[in-house]
């Protein structure tokens, strides 16, 4: 048995996302293709959110039958797959001329929060797999080119990309909740506000006296810029990976 035998089969969606020879089909209805198929999911789920995806309102937008949408993918895992690939786009332009991997692991988490910010719905899926599919492989390659030189081994590699981008998901996840919260800027300003009160009310000076010390300075009351938060967190994040790299 040769190694290639010895492997086993790729799934289908990935046969199709890489284009690779033998990719599955029935027959193509002409005019429909994979990438309208997904362009149409990602429209509507940017209209109505995840919960707004199915293949039978995919197939309506794209005036076909539900059964045609089987012909290029196998179910709505598959899609919703394809989806989240095709919103995450291509990965961010290679590395510019004399940028240490502080400032490109800086633009690469940016990027990724632009992406969450624009497509939240990505979030209300769950990661079931690593990443496998053409832009999201990728968005890793760029992450791993701007740790190169660094020193760090190939595990401590994929650990940093991991914890950065977990802190992206972790900010857009916060910032979508709020969002569906507050239906602008002033509106969030004032839920932080009212919690500071609320704090005020239930907690005790004596029981809890580091939440009165940050009520007491006014933190809750700050206007605190979402951007400037997001820069503050991803500092101490690269802090932490910077003394790894400078014992390495």
């Amino acid at each position: 048995m040769t190694d290639t035998e010895a492997q086993p089969a790729l799934p289908d969606v990935l046969v199709r996302a890489w284009g690779l020879p033998g990719a599955p089909g029935k027959g193509p209805k002409p005019g429909l293709t994979l990438d309208r198929i997904v362009d149409a999911a990602v429209e509507l789920a940017v209209l109505d959110g995840i919960k707004g995806v199915s293949m039978s309102r995919v197939a309506e937008r794209l005036g076909v039958s539900t059964m045609g949408l089987y012909r290029y993918v196998a179910s709505k895992d598959e899609l919703l797959l394809l989806m989240v690939d095709a919103a995450w786009g291509p990965s961010p332009t290679e590395r510019i001329p004399g940028e240490t991997w502080r400032q490109g692991l800086t633009r690469w988490a940016r990027t990724q929060r632009a992406r969450l910010h624009a497509h939240p719905w990505i979030l209300a899926i769950p990661i079931a797999a690593p990443p496998a599919t053409p832009n999201e492989v990728g968005w890793m390659e760029d992450g791993l080119a701007a740790l190169a030189g660094t020193g760090l081994s190939g595990q401590e590699k994929l650990s940093v990309i991991l914890l950065v981008s977990g802190y992206v998901r972790n900010e857009a996840s916060l910032m979508a909740g709020l969002a569906a919260a507050a239906s602008s800027d002033e509106a969030l300003r004032q839920i932080m506000t009212r919690y500071g009160d609320v704090l005020r009310r239930v907690t005790d000076p004596d029981r809890h006296p580091a939440i009165h010390q940050v009520l007491a300075s006014g933190a809750f009351e700050d206007d605190d810029d979402p951007d400037a938060e997001f820069a503050f967190g991803l500092e101490r994040v690269l802090d932490g990976v910077e003394a790894l790299v400078r014992a390495r």
